[in-house]
């Protein structure tokens, strides 16, 4: 993964592209902004510049080691093939390294850090002059696993690399952050984004509310844009409005029961009824002030509903309160 193939964060680049022809690579770095928008890119970018056999100081991309460092292996989902470069996240690795299923971790646990990072950082690299941990997601770093972490940041052996990957770095700990490099990564722009959707295929009509809904993460465009999530979207979109047009609140009382969407999900869903009806207001102003107000004040219900997702209410009473909502506006 060559830095010229990462879209859209020239600075970000530029930071991590001096530093390696400067020789003067940072032993920490946070790579801090939105999900989707290249963070991991860049963390294997780096990690193939600094095991590079190739001569290249940022990675000739075509040597064996910079193959492995940017390839994955099929058993253990999402590992470096490389022995040198080691991803840490809450659902990577299997109970039998971390003594839980994985699927039930919420976050990185002190027994994923001791065994994935302590028990190796302070012994030389397998093979190259470098040795890096790429920490997924690292707010989940449970306050145990951070502190476990402190000692091997502050005192790090020489070609001892980690890269934190972030998008709420305001709930990392105080201490992993002062330990830390920052490097910022932006959301990417429209045409960005659409032209990576472009590149995988997606058809032209799905790219407006994929984008608008996006902000400018590409991982999140396209996942919105998948056409298995548009058709549950699409139905889920209808079967609230049916509900709330519905004259008696049997059909909104069964819809609120029947939901069985994790909540971040639901609140995409939400999101992309707001977009509708927004696009539906600006479109009325002109032509039918009376519909405008009402797709605004609809506009608001759902708001709403987000804000007390967000605030951790309960799926089934949320759509409840919204489907009473909608039927005061569409009454």
């Amino acid at each position: 993964m060559p830095f010229s193939h990462i879209l859209g964060q020239d600075t970000a680049v530029g930071t991590l592209v001096r530093a390696l022809e400067t020789g003067r690579v940072h032993h920490a770095y946070r790579f801090e902004g939105p999900p989707g928008v290249g963070k991991e890119l860049a963390a294997v970018a780096l990690s193939q510049a600094l095991v590079c056999t190739g001569g290249d100081p940022l990675g000739c991309g075509r040597c064996d080691a910079c193959r492995r460092a940017a390839a994955r292996s099929e058993g253990r989902p999402a590992a470096p093939l490389h022995p040198d470069v080691q991803i840490v996240a809450k659902n990577f690795y299997p109970a039998a390294i971390i003594g839980r299923n994985r699927d039930e971790l919420t976050e990185i646990s002190v027994d994923q850090v001791r065994s994935i990072v302590l028990a190796h950082a302070s012994y030389p690299p397998h093979e190259g002059r470098a040795r890096v941990f790429i920490v997924r997601d690292a707010e989940d770093l449970s306050v145990g696993a951070a502190n476990a972490f402190l000692k091997t940041l502050e005192e790090p052996r020489p070609g001892t690399h980690f890269i934190l990957l972030t998008s709420r770095g305001d709930r990392l700990l105080n201490t992993i952050r002062s330990r830390t490099l920052p490097v910022r990564f932006a959301p990417l722009s429209e045409p960005i984004v659409r032209g990576i959707l472009r590149d995988h295929g997606v058809p032209e009509e799905r790219h407006d509310l994929a984008v608008e809904l996006a902000a400018g993460s590409a991982s999140t465009a396209l996942e919105l844009a998948d056409e298995e999530q548009t058709a549950s979207r699409d139905a889920f979109v209808r079967s609230i409005l049916a509900a709330a047009a519905a004259r008696d609140l049997g059909p909104a009382v069964a819809f609120a029961e029947s939901l069985d969407r994790d909540k971040g999900a639901l609140k995409d869903d939400l999101r992309a009824l707001n977009a509708s009806l927004a696009r539906e207001a600006r479109a009325a102003v002109a032509a039918d002030p009376r519909r405008a107000v009402v797709s605004a004040r609809r506009y608001a219900a759902v708001s709403r509903a987000v804000a007390q997702l967000e605030r951790n209410a309960s799926p089934s009473l949320a759509m409840a309160s919204l489907i009473a909502e909608l039927r005061g506006v569409i009454g």
